[in-house]
């Protein structure tokens, strides 16, 4: 499990940013919705920074909420309607897919009883990793600081809060191991 890093709010800058990258989203990217225009919808993100191999996809109605916080490896791909909060960085391996609707979060707020928790305050970060042919089920839940590892895979609606351990496969709310991939 990947390191928690308190980092109290989002800055100005960041806030910035991702107006910025929210105007051109639904502009320039969002509406741009077939195959034909899969590298248009990389080069918009790696305009904001993500580090993606050419040969990835984003599906136009994924929505990446930090750009400069995604790396896609060769064959990597975020499917129809998947959600990507990563004000953390967020590293999807070769061929890792995210499914429609999946949700990947990067983020949350501190359970210190003495640190308030609302918008300008608490804010606790960690990355996310989905390993080397590792798939996320349509509507999963990966909470932030877990690590998929290499072949995995996290059944439909499941919600991952651990690691998950290489081919292993993951079901349920919380998410256990059912069976073991082959």
């Amino acid at each position: 499990m990947n390191e928690r890093q308190n980092i109290g709010k989002v800055t100005l800058s960041v806030k910035i940013k991702r107006a910025l990258w929210n105007i051109v989203r639904a502009i320039f990217f969002r509406p741009f919705v077939t195959k034909a225009f899969r590298l248009w919808r990389l080069a918009l993100l790696k305009c904001f920074g993500a580090n993606l191999d050419w040969s990835v996809d984003v599906y136009a109605s994924a929505r990446v909420w930090a750009p400069w916080n995604l790396k896609m490896e060769r064959g990597a791909c975020v499917g129809p309607d998947a959600i990507v909060y990563n004000q953390a960085m967020v590293s999807l391996a070769e061929n890792a897919c995210v499914s429609q609707y999946a949700y990947i979060c990067t983020a949350g707020h501190s359970t210190d009883e003495n640190e308030a928790n609302n918008a300008n305050s608490g804010l606790v970060i960690a990355p996310v990793s989905i390993g080397k042919n590792a798939w996320i089920g349509t509507r999963a839940y990966v909470n932030m600081g877990v690590n998929i590892a290499e072949g995995a895979i996290v059944g439909a609606c499941a919600c991952v809060f651990k690691d998950v351990e290489p081919y292993m496969i993951v079901g349920g709310n919380p998410a256990r191991e059912i069976g073991q991939r082959r």
